[in-house]
């Protein structure tokens, strides 16, 4: 149901206790003897990874203001922390940590006004962009505004998104953030949106009835003062899909159903080809499809993308419970390895390896500072070569929380012919508006051939 990648290169999942037992027993050495705590909706808990296994949630003792299942959440430019917003029957936001005490929920107006009583709410999950002006995003059902959550206040609000239906849970289309680029000084911020239930969708699955989902995607550039949807069609109908920002900048949509909506048993027809979208082709030459899989990844599935440049596919449980037999579509807990086109063995010529950043020994860079990056590349690098750093996210639900990819400025490349080594001057992004703190992968990217990435990590001074 949930994935995170780690700086240590090893991968959190973990599942609701509500739907299990899972067929796999943790071992008691890494659990230290204890059972797995309780499901919880206004828990706070920390993790911090480790290289062994051993590490553990800490529950904290302070919880959130109000209870909050299906709540979106945010990294926020200050230093560790998060604002969460939404969730079931919840119409406000709150900060962890909290800045005072106390400190309780902040009611948004938004949330109220985007709640469909008889479509299971249809703005659950709101899907949330950190703007690189420190404003948010906040988009549920057809809606969305720019707010500034210090002064808590709507700065913007945006035209609906064009057409019927809904793009938030139980509707669930997906979101991204486009990447950020240096040539614009990251101030050009565009979002886009794909898939979505068609109206009535979430009523008519509880009868049995499974209608089409929507097959447009809409972009809107949030900056500047022009606002407009530019809208487009995927390849096919799409639901329950995630959106994964590959390291050159394309977008891999995969997962889901063709028709229903999110819930138990409320989906039918798995989408099982995965398309791939690259935003700087002209309308109409953006999408293309990739080999499908046989495993139907519905409702609770996730993808993430891996350091290695393959994306890791799992889970798909549309069942109350962990289900294998005289169902439709029976829990599944084989993990896929989704191989992209651009691993082909033909550019292993063109890929940079040997990727090493020269920090100050703990992979940190300040916002604003140079850095460099050695590779190796057994001929002359293409005319284009990118300096790429990926926000790992937090995936469930079709969405990928605070997923964002920067293209940073390269200054001085110096390659030795000889030997094939190639040594870059890199510029870090510079605020945290434009790159919250925390640790990212950074790819060399040449002619559109990724490297294996490398953590590391943007920090205050």
């Amino acid at each position: 149901m949930h994935m995170a990648v780690t700086h240590l290169d090893t991968v959190v999942m973990f599942d609701q206790t509500g739907a299990g037992p899972s067929s796999y027993r943790l071992r008691r050495s890494f659990t230290s003897g204890r059972r797995c705590a309780d499901d919880s909706s206004d828990g706070i808990r920390h993790f911090r990874p480790c290289q062994d296994g051993r590490c553990d949630w800490v529950q904290s003792k302070i919880s959130l203001s109000s209870r909050r299942w299906y709540a979106s959440n945010q990294i926020l430019p200050e230093n560790d922390r998060v604002v969460v917003v939404g969730g079931r029957r919840v119409f406000s936001y709150e900060f962890v940590p909290k800045s005072s005490s106390p400190d309780e929920s902040h009611d948004l107006p938004f949330l109220h006004r985007t709640f469909d009583r008889n479509g299971g709410g249809n703005n659950l999950y709101p899907f949330l962009h950190l703007s690189s002006d420190g404003n948010l995003f906040i988009f549920a059902n057809r809606d969305s505004i720019l707010f500034d959550y210090k002064r808590h206040k709507v700065v913007k609000t945006f035209p609906r998104m064009p057409g019927k239906g809904s793009r938030s849970y139980p509707s669930s289309g997906s979101s991204v953030i486009l990447p950020l680029e240096h040539g614009h000084e990251f101030r050009k911020v565009e979002v886009m949106l794909c898939g979505g239930a068609a109206p009535g969708a979430h009523r008519a699955a509880g009868r049995g009835k499974f209608l089409k989902g929507l097959k447009s995607c809409g972009r809107m550039v949030i900056t500047g003062n022009k606002h407009k949807w530019k809208m487009e069609n995927m390849p096919g109908p799409r639901l329950m899909n995630d959106m994964i920002i590959l390291p050159m900048g394309h977008v891999l949509i995969i997962n889901g159903a063709r028709r229903g909506s999110a819930g138990w048993n409320n989906a039918a027809a798995p989408s099982l080809v995965p398309y791939l979208y690259k935003p700087e082709k002209t309308r109409g030459r953006r999408f293309s499809t990739l080999m499908p899989t046989k495993i139907a990844r519905l409702y609770h599935s996730s993808a993430s993308l891996l350091p290695d440049g393959r994306i890791l596919v799992a889970g798909g449980n549309p069942n109350q419970q962990y289900t294998f037999e005289n169902v439709t579509y029976p829990t599944e807990l084989r993990l896929q390895a989704f191989v992209p086109p651009y691993m082909d063995r033909r550019y292993h010529k063109y890929r940079p390896k040997n990727v090493t950043i020269g920090t100050q020994g703990d992979l940190s860079v300040k916002y604003g500072e140079d850095f460099t990056v050695q590779f190796w590349l057994g001929r002359r690098p293409s005319k284009v070569v990118e300096f790429n750093v990926y926000a790992p996210p937090f995936t469930t639900h079709s969405l990928s929380m605070n997923q964002r990819l920067l293209k940073l400025s390269s200054k001085k490349m110096v390659r030795d012919a000889a030997k094939g080594w190639v040594n870059v001057t890199v510029e870090a992004p510079p605020s945290p508006n434009v790159a919250p703190s925390g640790y990212y992968m950074l790819t060399v990217v040449n002619g559109g051939i990724p490297s294996t990435s490398q953590w590391i990590r943007f920090v205050h001074a």
